[in-house]
């Protein structure tokens, strides 16, 4: 395997607002369903964000942000989820596999907060 991440079969612009939006989308809503890859490639992004909202100083603010597309998921972030994992470290979420897709037969699962 290849250093860090996954390419999944897309352009690195696309890629990267694929994740983005299945960031975004998990924080707004808790859960998101996906394919079992996109999964996995998300969850480390959604840690990386609720760490940097356990951190919440104003850089820290600025850095999700840049990277979440709705500014009241950003608030949200910083002022309703990431105070209920202070005395965890890391391991926010989960991921669960649901079975195969009918039509293509991708492995589909949810990623969820815990």
């Amino acid at each position: 395997m290849h250093s860090g991440h996954r390419k999944l079969g897309r352009p690195t612009d696309q890629r990267k607002a694929l994740l983005r939006g299945l960031v975004t989308q998990t924080l707004k809503y808790g859960r998101v369903n996906t394919t079992l890859y996109r999964a996995k490639e998300a969850r480390k992004i959604v840690d990386k964000m609720i760490t940097l909202g356990k951190r919440g100083d104003l850089h820290a603010r600025r850095q999700a942000a840049a990277y979440i597309y709705e500014a009241d998921v950003v608030y949200r972030l910083f002022e309703e989820i990431a105070p209920q994992y202070i005395g965890r470290n890391g391991g926010y979420t989960r991921v669960l596999k649901l079975g195969t897709r009918r039509g293509d037969g991708a492995e589909i699962a949810i990623l969820e907060l815990v």
